[in-house]
């Protein structure tokens, strides 16, 4: 019986590291490639640098990691040189003294040089990646749970305004014990619905800031990592000198959606920038609603859940269920099924646990994404519908 068991427990530990074996050979490798402008498949370096900041970045490290090589090699070889060679079976005996000036000031002066090698050109490169001064273009970031708006501040595209959400659908995400019905992409969790655009060879100033949480904006490849604090305002710069698309994401952890908050930048010409920003304000004009529009409940509906998707499902769920313990189900819920007047104050003004929405989405947005909450799922409220100019009413 004995015997049987560990036989048994042999036969077991087999199969796992075949079938492992076998998991392992029956993934295909060509199903797994680079992501344009974001991480390499067995990436074991810094990404490939596109501005000067990330180029002397690149070598600052390769720098420290020589001299941390260096250091390694002479402090083990002496130490095993020492063991070899002036072991006891090899008649030495162990020296008397205590201290030795020389020693002493000599482990004192060489780590002092050493650290003044190392620190003169990474605090050049501390001090460049502060200097924001003469930007061409000025973007603020706005980082919120869980997606990244854009407003164009000065140089060309000034007044350009957008969220830039994650496009990965849900169906290669999964949820909690969901998992994904269709193929990962190449670009899986790092791609956007509206990608910020700008020129090469021109110096983008980033503000950063934030309206619930600390995020964070990075892009590797930029040598750009800036925190985006609530109430606070920090900046930081990149001058991008090659044309591509370049992809970072949040690097803070700021909450359930956190992985889902990727940032892509698109570097073109002066021309396709230029074209961009007319083609950019024609769209911005055009989604420019008009507040006293009467809208049927159908249009609202319709409208509704396109801004839903963009803003309301990480939290509330596809099915409206929200979140047990963490956010309310808005299914069935009391103030989606009572007097409009309270929703819409919610959404303008926010409530605990949810941010206010009056600075991101329009009056028609806010109305359009009322209207389908209370016309959805099994809600059936009576008063179905909310106008823009309601919303509009309801700012002042």
């Amino acid at each position: 019986m004995k015997h049987a068991m560990r036989l048994k427990s042999r036969t077991l530990g087999a199969s796992l590291v075949l079938g492992a074996s076998l998991l392992a050979a029956g993934m295909p490798a060509w199903a797994v490639k680079d992501s344009p402008g974001g991480p390499a498949v067995k990436q074991l370096n810094l990404q490939t640098p596109v501005t000067q900041i990330a180029e002397q970045i690149y070598s600052i490290h390769n720098l420290m990691l020589y001299i941390c090589l260096a250091i390694f090699v002479a402090v083990f070889g002496v130490m095993f040189y020492s063991i070899l060679k002036h072991r006891k079976s090899l008649g030495h005996k162990p020296a008397t003294f205590h201290e030795s000036t020389t020693v002493e000031i000599l482990w004192t002066i060489v780590p002092f040089f050493i650290v003044i090698g190392m620190a003169l050109p990474a605090t050049k490169t501390v001090v460049a990646m502060k200097d924001t001064a003469n930007a061409d273009i000025t973007i603020k970031a706005t980082g919120m749970q869980w997606k990244w708006g854009y407003d164009y501040l000065k140089g060309e595209g000034e007044g350009i305004s957008f969220l830039s959400t994650l496009s990965t659908p849900r169906t290669q995400v999964g949820a909690p014990g969901v998992a994904p019905t269709e193929a990962r992409n190449l670009n899986y969790l790092l791609e956007v619905d509206n990608e910020v655009v700008v020129p090469v060879n021109k110096k983008v100033r980033i503000i950063t800031t934030a309206n619930d949480v600390i995020h964070g904006w990075t892009i590797p490849a930029f040598g750009v990592k800036q925190d985006a604090i609530p109430g606070f305002v920090r900046d930081t710069w990149f001058k991008a000198e090659k044309i591509g698309t370049y992809r970072g994401q949040c690097v803070e952890l700021c909450g359930k959606e956190h992985a889902f908050m990727p940032i892509v930048v698109k570097v073109v010409s002066d021309a396709d920038y230029t074209a961009w920003v007319d083609g950019k304000k024609k769209e911005m004009a055009a989604k420019a609603d008009d507040p006293t529009k009467v809208w049927t409940v159908d249009e609202l509906k319709q409208r509704g859940e396109s801004v839903y998707a963009a803003n309301c499902v990480a939290c509330h769920q596809a099915n409206g269920k929200g979140v047990p313990g963490a956010f309310p189900a808005l299914d069935g819920s009391a103030v989606v099924a009572g007097p409009k007047a309270a929703q819409v104050d919610i959404l303008l003004n926010g409530i605990r646990g949810m941010p206010a929405w009056k600075a991101t989405l329009s009056d028609t947005e806010i109305a359009a994404v009322i209207t389908y909450s209370r016309n959805s799922w099994s809600n059936k409220s009576a008063e179905n519908i909310v106008q823009p100019a309601e919303v509009l009413a309801a700012r002042k």
